[in-house]
């Protein structure tokens, strides 16, 4: 179904011949004049034509309105044909008036002849709807793929390895100053060995020991905050060396 649109009284045969559509059947056109007194509003439904033919008297007649009407009677994927006079008091170029407001409207491939005395544009109405949706196809970024062929001057870097190479190296066994069920703290210990072998010792202090207390390291005179954890001298009070310890009297009296 085809409709035809002119704000002309009449629309006369040449016209129809000059777009193109004298194949058209007469059941088949549907033609409106006087389109300027409708105010820009057509009382068909959506989609009904698919085709209409705009034969106006001025391009700039055609207003936003109008496009609009046309775009909403057509079909989807329908085509428009419009024809209008190349006099215009705006435009240097006739045809971009009327492509501008076509792809405004949501119309595609618009194309356009101009000539001394008409313009004439055609255009498609977009095969999809307002608010129409699809779904996006979600890219990969892949890496790029190294084929290596025979005649490749790249070496194979598992090939440049030997059986020794291959082998798995036996690890040094990590020296623990010799801590062992059957061995004894060495000389200058750190590892804790000496002390954990003086506290399984009973050691006692002998009276050589009170009467004149010495000290290797120092510190076994000052009290139990200096003293090491095999210090004999543990519990006692702070004494000075080469002097007897004693206790004083005041030793085992409360504080409260």
């Amino acid at each position: 179904m085809a409709l035809f649109l002119t704000d002309e009284v009449s629309l006369p045969l040449r016209a129809i011949r000059d777009l193109g559509s004298e194949g058209l059947k007469q059941e088949e056109a549907l033609v409106v004049t006087q389109c300027g007194l409708l105010g820009g509003k057509l009382s068909f439904g959506d989609a009904s034509f698919d085709t209409v033919f705009v034969i106006w008297s001025k391009i700039d007649n055609l207003s936003d309105q109008w496009v609009s009407e046309i775009s909403r009677v057509l079909k989807p994927g329908a085509e428009v044909v419009l024809q209008a006079s190349s006099l215009s008091d705006n435009q240097v170029k006739p045809s971009s008036h009327i492509e501008r407001k076509l792809l405004i409207s949501g119309f595609v491939d618009v194309q356009s002849i101009d000539s001394t005395q008409s313009v004439l544009v055609r255009g498609k109405k977009a095969s999809w709807s307002t608010g129409s949706s699809f779904p996006l196809k979600k890219t990969t970024n892949a890496l790029p793929k190294i084929q290596l062929s025979d005649e490749s001057d790249l070496i194979d870097e598992d090939s440049l390895l030997t059986e020794e190479d291959l082998k798995k190296p036996e690890l040094p066994v990590v020296g623990d100053c010799e801590v062992g069920s059957t061995r004894k703290a060495c000389k200058n210990c750190t590892c804790g060995r000496a002390e954990a072998e003086e506290k399984v010792e009973k050691l006692s202090l002998t009276a050589e020991q009170i009467t004149n207390p010495q000290s290797a390291c120092g510190n076994c005179s000052l009290g139990d905050a200096f003293r090491c954890g095999g210090c004999p001298y543990r519990g006692l009070p702070a004494f000075k060396l080469g002097e007897k310890v004693t206790l004083g009297a005041d030793f085992l009296t409360a504080d409260i």
